[in-house]
């Protein structure tokens, strides 16, 4: 089954970002960071099935160098709190070829971004299975510049109208609707929604797709990326009462101080351990809507069996009388009728019932996938950390 995902986040030197090092990681090539007078070389990666820079038909040709595009947005940005740019990620359906995948992403980048004169530097990746990667992890990351392109290069004003939500809304959007007519044109019955999981269910409560609502009572997950992996891993984050915020003076001091957040009350845990205990709570929210159906299934199977028993009496008993005789056709078509729907919900729980078994059993498989994982990574690092040498203190 297809899976949506788009996500949009701007590139920030504050958090100690290079968007030439991104590039290069993203379409695995050698590329030369010149602010920092460092080359970065990704050649050696793996999963890099296409990487490419779109651009506008005016804009100059060198924009379309890796090399030269990225380094030249470092260039252009002085400040150290700067934006270097926006990324864009998007799950690409596992049901399509590479080349389908290759078209729907060009397609779509081109209506969207590029037409609005953004340079978009894409590529696509595909999942490393003897990495412990999903196989369905199809996916594509698209870098864009956050200035328009001419024939000068970059323009010296950031276009601001691409930060609205409104944007961000219509190309969610726009993607899934993209997704959907490649689906059916290869073929496929699939389909994605960016909707909310809330709407989505509303929307199959008012068509009466009952096992189709039941699937998503789900909650929302969340994603982890690598460096929530690596942190949970290499070194889990701790807890601890920070000062944050701007110094302000209060009743108490004179002085200006900085507020006090305490972290430690509200600590959840790290991103894995919150999603295997999503899994794990999905899982049983789903087995308790399956105990249910079951319930009604058991009623109905009783009430299907006494309106048998009324409509074999009134088959085999034939009465005197004209009232006798209407007062039984009355019963016997009353039986029937009941037989007809209890068939009908018994048809419908039957639907639901395994669609939740699926769900719920996907549920804990998911939560088994991740809690392996983990124990791999924790497993790895404790290896490392065994041959790591000695060094006196």
């Amino acid at each position: 089954m297809a899976s949506y995902h788009l996500s949009a986040q701007p590139v920030k030197r504050s958090e100690g970002r290079s968007v030439v090092a991104m590039a290069a990681y993203r379409a695995g090539v050698l590329l030369k960071d010149e602010r920092r007078g460092t080359e970065v070389d990704y050649r050696r990666r793996r999963g890099v099935v296409h990487a490419e820079i779109l651009a506008p038909d005016e804009a100059a040709g060198w924009l379309l160098d890796r090399e030269s595009l990225w380094n030249a947005v470092e260039r252009m940005e002085v400040r150290k709190d700067a934006q270097l740019a926006r990324e864009i990620n998007m799950a690409l359906p596992h049901e399509l070829t590479d080349a389908q995948r290759l078209e729907l992403v060009r397609s779509f980048v081109r209506e969207h971004f590029v037409s609005l004169g953004m340079v978009a530097d894409f590529a696509i990746h595909a999942p490393v299975v003897e990495k412990g990667d999903d196989p369905r992890n199809h996916h594509v990351h698209v870098l864009l510049t956050m200035r328009q392109a001419g024939g000068g290069g970059l323009r010296r004003v950031k276009t601001r109208e691409w930060n609205s939500e409104a944007m961000l809304a219509a190309w969610r959007k726009a993607w899934a609707e993209k997704q959907n007519r490649a689906l059916g044109r290869a073929g496929h019955r699939a389909q994605v929604d960016h909707r909310s999981l809330a709407a989505q269910r509303a929307v199959a409560l008012d068509r009466g797709r009952r096992d189709l609502a039941a699937a998503l009572l789900r909650e929302p997950e969340i994603h982890i990326g690598p460096k929530a992996s690596k942190a949970s891993v290499v070194r889990p984050p701790v807890s601890k009462v920070r000062r944050v915020g701007p110094r302000r003076k209060t009743g108490v001091s004179l002085v200006p101080v900085r507020r006090e957040r305490q972290y430690p009350s509200s600590d959840r845990g790290s991103r894995i351990e919150w999603i295997m205990r999503r899994l794990r709570s999905n899982a049983l929210r789903f087995e308790k809507v399956v105990a249910k159906a079951e319930r009604q299934m058991a009623r109905f199977r009783q009430r299907q069996v006494y309106y048998a028993s009324l409509a074999r009496e009134a088959d085999r008993v034939e009465p005197t009388g004209l009232e006798a005789r209407q007062a039984q056709s009355a019963r016997r078509a009353h039986a029937r009728k009941r037989l007809l729907e209890i068939a009908y919900w018994l048809t419908e729980l039957d639907l639901l019932f395994f669609a939740l078994l699926h769900i719920r059993e996907s549920q804990l498989v998911r939560r088994t996938v991740w809690s392996n994982r983990l124990i791999r990574a924790l497993e790895h690092g404790a290896m490392r950390a065994r041959r790591r040498p000695w060094m006196p203190g």
